[in-house]
């Protein structure tokens, strides 16, 4: 988070009467550093306050860097009209730690850019507290990031927030899909909600079709909508760090923005399609309401939203029993939910919609 003096008063024309409230962001910043010293691992060289952060990386024999940066969609603006701030944090920063998981990456550090109008220091201490709480449980460290003031640039009270990652595999456990063949097994974990993907038609379905309000309960779901909709992402790295480590792995899809059709073929090869079963899970009821609600084609939800799958696992045949057995011991509901075959790179789903 960027740092800031206190500047005299010389009587004239000032920064704040401008609208930028420096001693604003200077009430917020001891709490901000006492949320990120909580983050704090062996690699971190530097504290909040400085031009950039510092982070050593050590024990690695090839290391290879994966960064990836993101935001968290129009879920920030369900979280906005409800005034809920410190899960939004948590939200952005499991999504970047999933990014790079799927490459077989351990988060190290993570970064944020928080950008309003007109700073309310209690607003941006409860988004970074969220962020610290998921940077601890991943062992990520919350290194620094930026605060920005700018009048003009937003309505009263909102507000945005990206997201920075960086994280280390070892050269030889680097997950590229390269190795997926036909024949190896789709294991599908389960998400937690619509994650941060898919809110625009969500909302538009919720509030403008149907009308509902935020505290109002959705019928089958057994929550009420800002239940439902801020339902914090998943952060999948506890359960599959030591599968990755282990090698167990082939490839791994997060599923964002695009659903199955546009996130399984990142990882495939040119060669090989994916087949997915419809059915072999249960989709959660939201889902269904949204389609119900909204007239949503079947194709058009599994492209926009995750249906209940926040992330496949691509693993040898003769593994899937082990691998489903170990993350079941984990106490995860693992799903076996389609196949790789021949092909040309692409998502074909099977079977009737449940």
């Amino acid at each position: 988070m960027t740092d800031h003096h206190d500047t005299p008063d010389t009587g004239g024309l000032s920064y704040r009467d401008a609208g930028v409230d420096i001693d604003a962001m200077n009430s917020a910043l001891g709490e901000i550093r006492h949320l990120a010293a909580a983050t704090r691992t062996p690699g971190v060289l530097s504290g909040i306050g400085g031009f950039g952060g510092l982070f050593r990386t050590e024990g690695y024999r090839d290391p290879v860097l994966v960064a990836s940066v993101d935001g968290v969609g129009t879920k920030l603006r369900v979280a906005l009209d409800a005034g809920i701030h410190d899960t939004i944090g948590a939200d952005l920063v499991n999504h970047c730690i999933d990014d790079i998981l799927v490459q077989g990456a351990t988060p190290l550090f993570f970064m944020d850019y928080f950008s309003t109008g007109k700073l309310e220091p209690a607003i941006l201490v409860d988004v970074v507290r969220g962020m610290s709480r998921a940077c601890s449980a991943a062992g990520c460290a919350l290194l620094g990031g930026e605060t920005a003031e700018m009048p003009g640039f937003y309505p009263p009270g909102d507000y945005d927030v990206a997201g920075f990652i960086v994280g280390v595999v070892e050269r030889d456990r680097l997950l590229t899909g390269e190795s997926i063949r036909p024949g190896d097994r789709l294991l599908g974990l389960e998400s937690s909600g619509l994650h941060t993907n898919g809110y625009s038609l969500a909302r538009k379905i919720l509030f403008e079709i149907r009308g509902v309000g935020l505290k109002d309960s959705l019928p089958g779901v057994g929550a009420t909508a800002v239940e439902a909709l801020l339902a914090t992402h998943r952060c999948y790295l506890p359960l599959l760090r030591d599968l990755v480590a282990a090698g167990r792995l082939q490839g791994m899809a997060h599923i964002t923005g695009g659903g199955f059709v546009d996130n399984v073929p990142r990882i495939l090869p040119g060669d090989c399609d994916a087949r997915i079963q419809r059915g072999s899970w249960k989709v959660p009821e939201l889902f269904k309401l949204l389609a119900r609600w909204g007239d949503v084609a079947q194709a058009e939800m599994e492209r926009t939203f995750n249906m209940g799958i926040g992330m496949i696992l691509v693993v040898r045949p003769h593994e899937a029993g082990e691998v489903m057995a170990a993350l079941q011991r984990q106490g995860e509901a693992v799903h076996e939910i389609g196949e790789i075959v021949a092909g040309q790179g692409r998502v074909e789903m099977l079977g009737e919609a449940p």
